[in-house]
């Protein structure tokens, strides 16, 4: 199983970005799809998630700004990101659970994308 995460880049604040995250060997339509992120010395830490239900949760910085969805014929998950700030800074990850809900717990996680590298900054 592998995940890729894409769609990174170079934004200035305020501006918006779309990570996208594929696999091959696992269909993510089946699985609950978890969003993290890690700052440099910082803990990697759960950004947002979508369970195979279509249970949706957010981490309270980013709640009203991103929007995690599903693509099902492309089995695609993405994180629409919108005012960014430069606290939003950090190599994004996104991961595969079983199926059900979503959550922040990274134990929870089977498998992990390489990551994408977001930049927020004038």
């Amino acid at each position: 199983v592998q995940l890729q995460a894409s769609g990174g880049g170079l934004v200035q604040p305020g501006g918006s970005l779309r990570l996208s995250c594929a696999a091959s060997g696992l269909i993510l339509n089946n699985v609950a799809v978890g969003w993290f992120r890690q700052a440099p010395g910082k803990e990697r830490e759960g950004v947002s998630c979508i369970g195979s239900n279509g249970f949706t949760s957010y981490r309270d910085s980013v709640k009203g700004r991103f929007v995690v969805s599903r693509d099902v014929a492309k089995d695609t998950v993405y994180l629409q990101m919108n005012s960014l700030k430069p606290e939003d800074t950090a190599v994004y990850f996104c991961a595969a659970a079983g199926p059900g809900v979503c959550g922040f717990s990274r134990a929870m996680y089977d498998y992990w994308g390489q990551g994408t590298q977001v930049t927020v900054s004038s």
